[in-house]
């Protein structure tokens, strides 16, 4: 084994075996969790049981519409989405004019507090817009009548009428990167908030560029004040930027609010119950023997058939499973049995292209071609087959996450992440390996590669 294709081959299996180590013990630095192992995964209501709730419209004077009865339908699964909640049940009740809602509780769950867990997951009040500014220190005193507004330490007071309300005049909030290497919050507004936006910030925005603004806007979330950012220029086009203090977690959160702010009444939760796991522990226990088998024997087959190959074929598919369920467990992706099966179908499918491949090596060897040269050609031929095979695959999980909700979208979920990675477990590590063991004279004999040359074959080709 030459020197760098050696210290290649030792470098994939140091990898791998971490990986691995993750896997079952995650990583602990000073109390805190940095890598979460695969026991630390959220399972859905299937296996975990959760909380289920009816949200109703509070200080409505009528019965909701089903349009809006849908719009709230439609919010509430965006924001379980963006939390990787994918074994929620959201489900509109147009008879008794509310949404009945399912959720999972979380893996880390010690207090299992449902009205906290729904509080926590939807945020179900009225999102407003208001000019602030900072309370002063008459309006600070105890005795003090006028109401005040916490936000990062500072009291704020409201002036004047509401500017723009969630349902109508806010399209959407999304996190961007920030120009100074840090991330920032971009809102645009309906067409509907475009001239009241525009006379506000004219309103308070600095006489000079640069200078100091005169005043804030203060986001409500019914009468909790999220963020009262400054008014640095007048904005006439409807999109604004929220920037300053911010990091991924803190901007995706205020994103999120303003994003579920969108509702067209305020919910409440008259009604909250726990719910019992459907199938439970032993429906994942199984699973997981189910997995544990499906790896064991895929990996036999490999061995006894592909010999030298299959070995370390095993080895890549062992990466490959231990990836997956260190990203599962690490996004925060609920774990439904259905994405269960998705995870034992790719261990299957994670040596199809291994199979494609090994198969155009020995054929390689059988005409006679020397083992470097057959694994080279062999990869290079194969390429396009394990390609257009993933490819089709991965179409069809993407389709699934898309249009799936609930169980549907976790199992696309974990189908599309094994394609992804058994092609480059196949391409790159089990290639890297494959050729880093060529070296060897031991490892040259080919019956090791499950191949029996013709003796016309060995003669023609001085072999």
């Amino acid at each position: 084994m030459k020197g760098n294709n050696g210290v290649k081959f030792a470098l994939v299996i140091i990898i791998i075996g971490i990986l691995t180590c993750l896997t079952f013990t995650g990583l602990t630095i000073n109390g805190n969790r940095i890598i979460k192992s695969a026991g630390d995964m959220r399972t859905g209501i299937d296996i975990r049981g959760g909380v289920s709730a009816k949200l109703a419209p509070s200080g409505l004077n009528r019965q909701p519409t089903k349009e809006e009865l849908n719009t709230v339908v439609s919010l509430i699964n965006h924001r379980l989405d963006r939390k990787s909640i994918f074994d929620a049940n959201v489900v509109p009740d147009f008879t008794n004019g509310r949404v009945i809602v399912d959720i999972p509780w979380r893996a880390n769950e010690t207090s299992y507090e449902p009205n906290t867990l729904i509080k926590e997951t939807i945020v179900m009040a009225k999102l407003t817009f208001q000019e602030v500014r900072a309370a002063n220190a008459e309006e600070l005193k105890t005795d003090s009548k006028v109401p005040k507004f916490m936000y990062m330490g500072q009291n704020y007071v409201k002036v004047g009428e509401v500017v723009l309300t969630g349902d109508k005049d806010v399209k959407s909030a999304t996190v961007e990167a920030d120009p100074t290497n840090g991330v920032q919050v971009k809102l645009v507004l309906q067409s509907s908030g475009v001239q009241k936006f525009s006379d506000v910030t004219a309103k308070l925005a600095p006489d000079t560029e640069g200078g100091t603004s005169k005043g804030q806007i203060g986001i409500f979330m019914d009468e909790d004040l999220v963020s009262a950012p400054n008014v640095s220029a007048h904005i006439s086009d409807g999109t604004a930027i929220i920037s300053g203090g911010f990091d991924q977690a803190s901007a995706a959160d205020l994103a999120d609010k303003i994003n579920s702010g969108n509702l067209p009444f305020k919910l409440e939760a008259p009604q909250v119950n726990v719910i019992s796991p459907t199938l439970g522990q032993n429906a994942l226990d199984v699973s997981v023997y189910a997995l544990i088998t499906a790896l064991i024997l895929v990996s036999l087959f490999m061995l006894i058939y592909y010999r030298l190959p299959g070995i370390l074929a095993t080895i890549a598919l062992l990466g490959h499973t231990v990836l997956q369920l260190l990203f599962i467990s690490n996004t925060g992706i609920t774990i439904t049995l259905p994405g269960i099966a998705g995870i034992i179908l790719t261990i299957g499918m994670g040596v199809d292209a291994n199979v494609i491949i090994f198969e155009r090596v020995k054929e390689e060897l059988r005409n006679g071609k020397t083992l470097r040269a057959a694994i080279d050609i062999g990869f290079k031929r194969a390429f396009n087959a394990v390609f257009d095979a993933n490819m089709t695959t991965l179409i069809a999980s993407i389709m699934l996450i898309l249009f799936g909700t609930g169980s549907i979208k976790s199992f696309g979920i974990t189908l599309g992440l094994g394609v992804v990675l058994s092609f480059l477990t196949a391409v790159i590590a089990s290639r890297i390996m494959l050729k880093s063991v060529a070296d060897l004279d031991i490892a040259k004999h080919h019956w090791l590669y499950g191949v029996k040359l013709d003796k016309k074959v060995v003669k023609e080709a001085g072999i």
